[in-house]
């Protein structure tokens, strides 16, 4: 074997063992748990959730944007109430996958983790609570801001196209929340903060079942 054909052959080996050891979104350990709670379909929806975020790991931010955004759509809407017996309740992305079933909060913390998981800016990423006009329950949905000074794009459950706010004109957005701080929310740019910082208990009820990988 020439010098060529060793360095192509220990370049293939490395590459493969990179791939390897990458840390999956749902580790082994998660995956049993989930596969022996919600059984085998479930594990096959994070299976194919792992393929979807493989084939967009070296994309652009828009390309994981909507590969993310079409990829939880399919899961079906189902009320807090109908579900989890409680008038508001944010699942983790494993319940939401799990279960597949949520509301408007769900696929919006389902979105947000793994494109986080992409490595999205979470700066870019923000919770959006908003009114909209064709439909009377409060209604969320997830925005990303090239720029804090950026017209957002909309990830939405209902609309499951990707559109600039200006060109969703049924939403009305109110505030923006992205964990750290809360934002009184404009059709363009992050909006004005919100002087007196406010705790958000569904955002730490969610993380520390983040932390205990609530199933």
């Amino acid at each position: 074997m020439n010098n060529l054909k060793i360095f192509f052959f220990i370049l293939l080996l490395l590459s493969n063992i990179t791939y390897a050891s990458a840390k999956p979104y749902v580790e082994k350990e998660l995956l049993d748990k989930i596969g022996k709670k919600y059984k085998v379909y479930a594990k096959k929806r994070f299976f194919f959730l792992q393929q979807t975020l493989d084939s967009v790991k070296d994309a652009s931010d828009l390309e994981k944007l909507k590969e993310v955004n079409t990829f939880f759509n399919e899961v079906r809407y189902k009320t807090d109430i109908k579900v989890y017996r409680k008038r508001d309740y944010w699942a983790t992305p494993w319940e939401f996958l799990g279960k597949d079933m949520g509301d408007c909060e769900d696929y919006v913390i389902s979105k947000y983790f793994a494109l986080r998981y992409l490595g999205v800016d979470s700066k870019k990423l923000f919770f959006t609570y908003v009114k909209s006009s064709k439909f009377t329950a409060a209604h969320m949905v997830l925005t990303y801001f090239k720029t804090p000074r950026s017209e957002p794009l909309i990830l939405d459950n209902y609309n499951r196209r990707i559109f600039p706010a200006s060109k969703r004109k049924d939403l009305t957005p109110i505030y923006n929340f992205n964990g750290d701080s809360l934002y009184k929310a404009s059709k363009k740019g992050t909006g004005k903060k919100v002087k007196k910082k406010k705790a958000h208990k569904k955002w730490d009820e969610l993380k520390l079942n983040m932390k205990r990988k609530k199933i």
